[in-house]
């Protein structure tokens, strides 16, 4: 169809949920001036989005579950999902997609808890075709990614993706320092070859550009629901369960327990503290990963609190119930925790980028550093103030993050993937 204006009284007689005038300028730009009362009245066309990941919700990690948040909002405002995604023995209970494909599942060395799909590309391919997508949005660069981009390639469906993890960083912790240049060589060809790559932050799209990424990148970024985290839920019983006293400090990791997340700099930290006898304080680390066997022998870790992996009530509880978020990786393309941690009132002591540089106030909500000062974010961890200045300053952090909703992060997907769209026709 031709006619932008047909095309557009097409649209509004299927009654869509918004008006949304994106699509059609990009698609119309030949309208006249005088004929933005009919941009006015149009309304959104829904899109049919295959959204491929390796990731889902209950495994508990910052690509899951926000992917979670971001499809639940694209299907809020009316878009058709095919979720195709590696089987698992937990069901997720918050999200039903309108169509459900499931590949076979294998766990990732070292990582128990998460695992990669499969590349079962006839499976893949057929769960395209009876879906007729308007788009392809890949999430993941694993096998079941790699399957899914040969699949809509040759059905010459658009794809976009996404990039939320530096696995080209992650070798270098793994003693696989040899297996950096292959990665990088795949994910930039990997990308190069979508028609957009959606990332998290401004760090992240700099970091592809300079390893050759060259396809259109989108910063899509990350929202917080401040009704679960919250200061509300801090709980006295907890603390007493952990052994702690009012004027005892809580310092709180809340992430992967892996060599790459430096959780050993937070503990040397807090063993320096223990060492010099002048606060009293109390490391509690919250999460699951191949390196805790490591991290609870080390010294001083033997006076730290490891709950393993919490989530829903218990994980906003533990937030809450701390007095500051340590956090030492260097290696993160969001870090979705620094938003849980400040939303539920904790000030942030973190390095100067990706999601703390962008909502963490130095000497105000937090304390900041560059990137590698490692000797310096020890210090600061150990210069804290008294719980009061500290909750003063959490009290702060959360008042600013609270208009950091998912609504925002949603209709940049949502916008982003219109882009790519437009290379397919809309199916009616």
């Amino acid at each position: 169809m031709t006619n932008p204006y047909a095309e557009a009284l097409l649209y509004k007689q299927q009654d869509f949920p918004e008006s949304y005038k994106f699509y059609f300028k990009q698609k119309n730009n030949n309208l006249p001036e005088d004929d933005s009362g009919l941009l006015e009245d149009l309304v959104r066309p829904r899109l049919r989005i295959a959204i491929v990941t390796e990731t889902w919700p209950p495994e508990i990690n910052g690509v899951a579950l926000s992917l979670l948040q971001l499809s639940k909002g694209l299907q809020q405002q009316g878009h058709k999902i095919l979720l195709i995604r590696p089987s698992q023995q937990r069901q997720c209970h918050d999200f039903q997609p309108n169509r459900e494909c499931l590949v076979n599942a294998q766990s990732i060395p070292k990582y128990p808890g998460m695992q990669f799909g499969w590349p079962q590309y006839l499976k893949v391919s057929q769960a395209l075709a009876d879906f007729s997508p308007n788009v392809v949005h890949i999430v993941t660069e694993g096998p079941l990614g790699f399957a899914a981009l040969h699949a809509a390639n040759s059905k010459k469906i658009p794809v976009s993706s996404g990039f939320h993890s530096p696995f080209q960083e992650f070798s270098r912790f793994f003693d696989l320092a040899f297996l950096v240049k292959p990665v990088q060589k795949y994910l930039r060809w990997f990308h190069n070859n979508t028609q957009l790559t959606c990332v998290p932050s401004k760090d992240t799209e700099r970091a592809l550009r300079e390893f050759g990424v060259t396809c259109p990148l989108v910063v899509v970024g990350r929202g917080i629901d401040v009704e679960r985290f919250s200061a509300k839920r801090r709980s006295e019983q907890l603390r007493k369960k952990w052994g702690v006293c009012d004027d005892t400090t809580v310092m709180l990791y809340v992430g992967r327990l892996s060599p790459e997340k430096e959780i050993n700099v937070v503990i040397d930290a807090y063993a320096a503290l223990k060492q010099q006898g002048q606060k009293k304080v109390k490391l509690v680390v919250v999460g699951d990963g191949p390196d805790r066997a490591r991290l609870e022998k080390m010294p001083g870790a033997e006076q730290a609190i490891f709950t393993g992996s919490l989530s829903g009530t218990q994980l906003a509880e533990a937030y809450a119930s701390a007095d500051v978020f340590a956090f030492a990786s260097q290696m993160e393309t969001f870090g979705n925790v620094v938003l849980e941690a400040m939303a539920s009132g904790l000030p942030v002591v973190a390095y100067d980028y990706t999601c703390a540089q962008q909502q963490v106030r130095h000497d105000v909500t937090g304390w900041l550093c560059p990137l590698g000062q490692v000797d310096q974010l020890k210090q600061l961890m150990m210069q804290l103030p008294g719980n009061r200045v500290l909750h003063r300053m959490g009290q702060q952090a959360m008042h600013d993050v609270q208009n950091i909703g998912w609504q925002h992060p949603v209709q940049q997907l949502e916008q982003a993937l219109y882009r790519v769209a437009q290379e397919n026709p809309l199916v009616t």
